[in-house]
């Protein structure tokens, strides 16, 4: 068993990819554990995802329009996280 510092927090999030993004990861969605040694956020979600490269970094790139939201509210790359949140990435939307 790996012991943890008392100052780094594992988060478990459940994550939900939608439109475009679904069909670029070839996935509907996954469990992601992310281990900070700050508050988690949805700019860290984005980092774990971005780091492995390929359509994840592409996809997730900088300027690149993507929404996210968590516990389906609208949130933003500073928003925060907790253990057992839904996380959505998806690209923006519009009706006619």
């Amino acid at each position: 068993m790996t012991n943890v510092p008392a100052s780094i927090v594992t988060t478990t999030v459940r994550l939900v990819y939608l439109a475009r993004l679904r069909e670029a990861f070839a996935s509907a969605g996954e469990s992601l554990v992310l281990t900070s040694d700050d508050s988690p956020s949805v700019r860290n979600v984005v980092a774990a995802l971005r780091s492995r490269g390929g359509a994840w970094a592409a996809e997730l790139a900088d300027g690149r329009a993507v929404r996210y939201a968590v516990n389906h509210c609208v949130a933003h790359p500073g928003s925060a996280v907790k253990d057992g949140d839904e996380v959505a990435v998806f690209p923006p939307v519009t009706g006619g």
